[in-house]
């Protein structure tokens, strides 16, 4: 086989699809039989000067996804996989690699550099492979251009691979050291300076040392600034591309270096080629995000003694950045409104102007008042569209009572152009900025309503009139009505959208019909606008929303006629369907939760399952999370009555519950078997061994994502609380399971925010579970069931008071789990209550929270605690 390595590699990449399938069923054939030498003839190829290029290039490749893969389970079995294979064989595989390094085949040396790294990434932090980052070191040191070069990308991707902590700070110094004198203008090879500038991005997480020592940062800053400057394009993005990392990785060491670099990122705006000038812009937005970050964490009463200082770059650079930015505006693309990826100079400068709008408040009004009163009349459609796009971008940040004079004057002005410009471009613009006036200057929490009587009409007209426009420009136009009708959502009884409501959703419907509704997401953006205009209807507009569920059942019922659909043709198929479920389930929202209307709408629940039952037959996973969402509307809205559907539908709660592939449909399931449980209350018994047999083998699973473990534990709680005492049956395997699940989110403590976040919503689940089992045994006779597992749950109450790193939700949740463990335990609770390390303390600290439902959990917790105590 070993032999005939490379002729197998060269067929998997025929054009003929039979000669390509047989080559890859031999790879496969061969990676089952003998894993150590498979792996090792793709590393000899790879590493063989004599083979093809794309034989090498595919050896590599399959090489590094033998190592690798996004699903973590996958991940996890490649690891030890790797791990437990034979030490030679990994030796032989290491040595092949390192020698790649000096190929003069470029996509060779590439390649390889990213196999070692995966290879690093599986070995340094089991203290393997510890000679690795000195050879590479002694590399860089080489002759030859192509080892330089090869190694300085090795190690810009091991730093991707790697966790700063597994490499010692010696270790570091020295890589950082060959990488930044790589970049250094006196190495004379471009390709060489080019992986350095790009490793050095990489490597910066690894600097928080040498970035904090005055001589080490200065000396990196400079050669940065100098690479901005280099005559390569290439090296040029890649240099700005670490600025705007160190802006958002080291922005409280910043301040000595932000004059040269205003200067640098002005003249790359100005003057440089479009990636470059891309990057010099996103170096101004970072600092804005940071700054907008610190601001909102610490108010504008800042002091100089928070941990991170707030050193308003953006606001003293205001003078110079402001007219920068504008200058951009007027850079835009002729056909950038149809592409939905695109970015450019123009795009990426409205972006920063919003940030910088946001970071400094009302200050900027002025600075770009001028620009707009002098182009927005101009005959060029360029100085008309930049000077609209200056002023959408301005609406967020400053208070309402400084823009509301302006909007007052530009709302006509603006409701002109967008019927009577001339030009596509400056329609679509006009239309973003309408609605960026409603989504923020428009709402009950605004004094002074820019909306009255005599604009409303018009408003709604112009709107209506340009959904008739082209794709892009009818998208933002349904954009603009979302906003305005999202403005009406608490308004109570009158809306004075009231007269127009049948015309809106008549044209709505209408767009959704357009045989060109698949561009620009109109035809999304249409049913999303439709459900805003539902849901924000009020009382007087009942019968006109009830109207609309047989139209839309209607719609939903034709895309499920049997006809032979091409992939493409399902594919958007399947997008209506979703789109469809989605409306229908903001319609049984809305319906459902009046009794007025709730009566009328029951008529068409049947038929509505029937046709939520028949869309899980169509295998798509968009459709089906969106389906099952709709149900669960169902379920709530229909309560006890649900119970007629549960045979049928049972078989698709399964299916979704052992989805694991479409891990989101399996998590949208579980919220749905939680919305059942709150339906059916004790009527969902029948169906509880299926479902908890199933919800336990999805949290011994590994190949489960993770995302969906906690809304299982929340749902033991559902089903607890609906069959009460009957959950006794599934004590014995909840419990532990619980247990376990408390344990390992109590040792997860001081990890990065990602992990802080997942332990949160893990504790969150767990705690939901404990309140509604206990709640649903409450005056059970078999309450003392429960008494053995008291002492471990208090015991994972005090660690994570303890661990003082629980969220709002967490707090509120866990100090009601405790009141329920008093509360239904009684006096069994209350001596392990009083023995319990940290319940006082953390009862004291829930009574004073400045949260009222945490302060309203506490104090009905106080009550169960003294009830228990005093019994």
């Amino acid at each position: 086989m070993a032999m005939e390595v490379t002729q197998v590699l060269l067929n998997a990449q025929a054009i003929d699809a039979s000669v390509r399938k047989q080559a890859e069923d031999s790879l496969r054939q061969f990676q089952e039989q003998n894993l150590p030498s498979f792996l090792l003839s793709l590393s000899g190829e790879l590493a063989n000067e004599e083979k093809p290029v794309d034989s090498r290039k595919l050896a590599g490749l399959i090489l590094k996804n033998a190592l690798d893969a996004k699903e973590q389970h996958r991940k996890f079995e490649l690891v030890q996989r790797w791990l437990s294979l034979d030490g030679n064989a990994k030796t032989q595989i290491k040595t092949c690699l390192l020698s790649t390094l000096s190929s003069p085949v470029v996509d060779a040396r590439s390649t390889a550099s990213q196999v070692i790294a995966k290879v690093a990434g599986i070995e340094l932090p089991h203290k393997q492979w510890p000679e690795l980052i000195g050879s590479l070191l002694l590399n860089v040191h080489q002759q030859s251009i192509h080892i330089k070069q090869a190694t300085l990308e090795t190690l810009g991707y091991l730093c991707e691979e790697v966790s700063p902590d597994v490499i010692d700070q010696d270790q570091v110094n020295k890589i950082l050291t060959a990488v930044v004198q790589g970049m250094n203008a006196s190495e004379g090879n471009n390709d060489v300076r080019l992986a350095a500038t790009r490793s050095l991005y990489n490597a910066l997480g690894f600097a928080q040392a040498n970035f904090s020592n005055d001589m080490e940062r200065d000396y990196i800053m400079r050669v940065v600034c100098e690479a901005t400057l280099s005559p390569e394009v290439k090296i040029r993005q890649a240099a700005f591309e670490c600025l705007v990392s160190i802006a958002s990785t080291y922005y409280d060491k910043l301040a000595r270096y932000i004059q040269d670099i205003f200067g640098i990122t002005a003249k790359a705006v100005r003057e440089d080629e479009e990636p470059v000038a891309l990057q010099a812009i996103e170096f101004w937005s970072s600092i804005c995000d940071e700054e907008i970050d610190i601001l909102e964490a610490y108010g504008d009463d800042f002091t100089g003694d928070s941990d991170i200082p707030c050193f308003r770059f953006i606001k003293q650079a205001l003078p110079a950045l402001v007219p920068m930015l504008l200058e951009t505006l007027l850079k835009q693309e002729e056909d950038q409104d149809q592409d939905e990826g695109a970015w450019n100079i123009a795009m990426a400068g409205g972006t920063c102007l919003g940030l910088v709008a946001r970071t400094v408040g009302d200050e900027i009004v002025p600075l770009v008042m001028p620009f707009i009163e002098e182009n927005i009349t101009k005959s060029d459609w360029r100085q008309r569209e930049a000077a609209t796009y200056a002023f959408g971008s301005i609406l967020e940040g400053p208070a309402p009572e400084k823009l509301m004079p302006i909007v007052n004057v530009a709302l006509t002005f603006m409701l002109t152009a967008l019927t009577k410009d001339p030009n596509n471009h400056v329609k679509d613009t006009t239309a973003w900025t309408l609605g960026r006036i409603f989504e923020f200057l428009h709402g009950s929490d605004v004094d002074t309503p820019i909306i009255n009587q005599t604009n409303c009409q018009q408003i709604i007209t112009v709107l209506l009139q340009s959904m008739k426009d082209v794709p892009n420009v009818a998208e933002k136009a349904c954009g603009a009505l979302y906003f305005l009708a999202q403005g009406y959502e608490d308004v109570g009884v009158s809306s004075p959208l009231t007269p127009y409501f049948q015309e809106i959703v008549q044209a709505l419907l209408n767009v959704t019909h357009r045989e060109d509704a698949g561009e620009s997401r109109l035809r999304t953006a249409a049913y999303e606008t439709l459900n805003e205009v539902v849901r924000c209807a009020t009382d007087e507009t009942a019968s006109m929303v009830l109207q609309l569920v047989p139209v839309i059942m209607m719609e939903l019922h034709n895309t499920l006629e049997g006809q032979k659909l091409s992939s493409d043709e399902r594919e958007r198929q399947g997008e209506l369907q979703g789109l469809l479920c989605g409306c229908l389930q903001v319609l049984i929202q809305k319906l459902g939760s009046s009794d007025a209307t709730k009566y009328m709408f029951m008529q068409y629940a049947d038929n509505m399952m029937g046709l939520f039952l028949r869309v899980f037959a169509c295998r798509n996973a968009t459709v089906h999370e969106e389906a099952m969402l709709a149900i669960g509307a169902l379920a709530y809205a229909t309560g006890p009555d649900f119970a007629k559907y549960m045979t049928e539908f049972y078989k698709y709660i399964e299916m979704g519950l052992q989805n694991f592939e479409e891990y989101q449909v399996c998590a949208v399931t579980v919220g749905v078997v939680g919305d059942v449980c709150r339906a059916l209350e004790d009527k969902i018994l029948p169906f509880c061994d299926g479902i908890m047999a199933q919800l336990l083998k999805n949290l011994s699973s590994d190949q489960l994502h993770r995302s969906v473990k906690p809304p299982i534990f929340s749902c033991f709680g559902d089903i607890a609380l609906a069959i009460g005492e009957n959950f006794e049956k599934y004590l014995l395997y909840a419990m532990p399971m619980l247990q376990r699940a408390a344990e390992l989110s109590a040792h997860t403590a001081g990890a990065d925010d990602e992990m802080t976040d997942y332990t949160n919503s893990l504790r969150n689940g767990i705690l939901e579970a404990y309140s509604g089992i206990f709640q649903g045994f409450k005056s059970s006779p078999k309450t003392q069931l429960l008494i053995p597992y008291a002492p471990h749950i208090l015991q994972f109450l005090d660690s994570i008071y303890m661990g003082k790193d629980m969220d709002e939700i967490v707090m509120k949740t866990a100090i009601g789990v405790l009141g329920d463990l008093a509360d239904t335990l009684g006096s069994n609770a209350g001596s392990l209550i009083q023995q319990s390390v940290s319940s006082k303390d953390f009862l004291r600290e829930c009574l004073s929270s400045d949260d009222h439902l945490i302060k309203e959990s506490a104090e009905w917790a106080k009550l169960a605690i003294s009830r228990a105590i005093s019994i």
